[in-house]
């Protein structure tokens, strides 16, 4: 710097405001040396990119996939639930059938593309003097995955709803 230039060097003592040609040669030999330094670092990191990209991106990609999954499992479950207590509903009604019930209610399931899934009914037949239905869905997971079946394996999702009857009845 120039104040170790100044208290050192005879030559720059004389000129005060600048640096003596050693002096001026000395600094721009560092600051060619700082810049191939950093070139060559440069040089020798134009593979860590590839390297740190092949070690990230199939972590991401996993993640990203298993995301899918269990949104897919989520909105799977939520419909479910929603079928189950709109056909245990329409069951409370007085003469409703289990099969129309089923068969009105199918549409959201298939919308979602719901696959292999059953519907139970308890008790098997409805009668004007029931007092409890509930409706149960199992779907299996490993068949309705969108993009790997494997997150979720051989598992079964259950929704189920049971409601009571509130009929006047005469005794």
């Amino acid at each position: 710097s120039l104040l170790t230039c100044l208290e050192t060097c005879q030559h720059c003592s004389r000129n005060r405001q600048s640096f003596c040609r050693l002096h001026k040669q000395s600094e721009q030999i560092s600051i060619t040396m700082r810049k191939q330094l950093r070139t060559t670092h440069q040089k020798n990191r134009q593979g860590t990119t590839i390297v740190e990209f092949a070690i990230v991106a199939p972590i991401f990609f996993l993640v990203l996939m298993a995301s899918f999954e269990f949104i897919r499992i989520n909105t799977i479950r939520n419909a479910a639930n929603n079928v189950a207590y709109a056909m245990s509903r329409q069951a409370m009604v007085s003469g409703a059938d289990a099969t129309n019930i089923e068969a009105n209610n199918q549409g959201i399931l298939q919308a979602l593309g719901v696959r292999n899934h059953t519907i139970t009914f308890t008790p098997a037949v409805i009668a004007a003097d029931t007092d409890r239905v509930t409706v149960e869905i199992c779907i299996p997971l490993g068949d309705n995955g969108w993009i790997v079946p494997r997150f979720t394996g051989n598992r079964d999702l259950v929704a189920g709803s049971t409601l009571f009857a509130e009929r006047y009845r005469d005794n």
